[in-house]
């Protein structure tokens, strides 16, 4: 059976610290001890409270989150910071977390190129303001009207998508999970009619007739959750002893309590 040191230095190489960008704190978050042995693994978006217990209850080795659960630094762990408390919490549950973030945004097999594979892009190549290329830009196998992408986008993604109209065809796909807003002139400058993200924000998509290209913002959770494949893939190669859940969270935006 694997350990968390070795599960943590295998993800370690796989998709190095060297992809993250600077502001970012991802890598390990929590472990009671590196030769603990990993059975079964849990996938969340992010640790919420509600994460951390259902982990501890339901007997999880390790949690694998996008999101840091530790971002900013923390000042102590005797409980009163929310964060601490958790990480206290899992300590003593047993659980370690990992969480890799931007450097998996940027990976190659990543959150962007999946959203790529989803959408089945051929041509594709990265795209971002420079040192933070973490985008992927490609073009559809056939050209389509914006309103039957749309529905293709329901199909495969997510039910709560605003859509910003500039065009009424799309063809050459820009994508990226997460927070996109600041990466929308760069989808311009590569080339793409259309461009595809989890956030976005009110007054970007209000002025998509001056940006010049379709925007649709599909929701951060449902834009990034794909990335669960990538490590049942890692894991079902490299570690097939271990299993991988996924929190059961519905796709209904909710906020606290998750």
């Amino acid at each position: 059976m694997s350990t968390v040191g070795e599960l943590y230095d295998y993800f370690d190489r796989r998709i190095p610290s060297s992809l993250s960008c600077e502001w970012d704190n991802d890598g390990l978050m929590v472990c009671g001890g590196e030769n603990r042995t990993v059975r079964r693994a849990l996938f969340a978006l992010d640790v919420t409270d509600a994460v951390a217990d259902y982990a501890i209850e339901n007997g999880y080795d390790l949690i694998l989150s996008h999101h840091p659960m530790i971002f900013s630094p923390l000042k102590n762990l005797s409980g009163r910071d929310a964060v601490g408390a958790r990480a206290i919490r899992l300590l003593k549950g047993g659980v370690s977390v990992f969480s890799f973030h931007t450097r998996l945004d940027a990976a190659e097999d990543g959150v962007n190129d999946i959203l790529a594979e989803i959408f089945g892009l051929t041509d594709v190549s990265r795209f971002g303001p420079e040192g933070e290329e973490m985008g992927r830009i490609g073009t559809l196998p056939v050209p389509l009207p914006l309103d039957d992408f749309v529905r293709i986008v329901e199909e495969k993604l997510s039910h709560h998508i605003a859509v910003g109209r500039a065009s009424g065809t799309v063809s050459r796909l820009a994508l990226l999970g997460g927070g996109g807003r600041d990466f929308v002139r760069s989808a311009v400058l590569a080339g793409a009619d259309t461009y595809l993200t989890g956030e976005l924000g009110y007054h970007t998509l209000v002025d998509t007739p001056i940006t010049g290209i379709n925007l649709i913002e599909v929701g951060h959770y449902e834009s990034e959750v794909p990335i669960s494949l990538f490590y049942r893939r890692e894991l079902a190669e490299h570690f097939p002893e271990i299993s991988l859940d996924l929190y059961p969270r519905g796709s209904a935006i909710t906020y606290g309590n998750q």
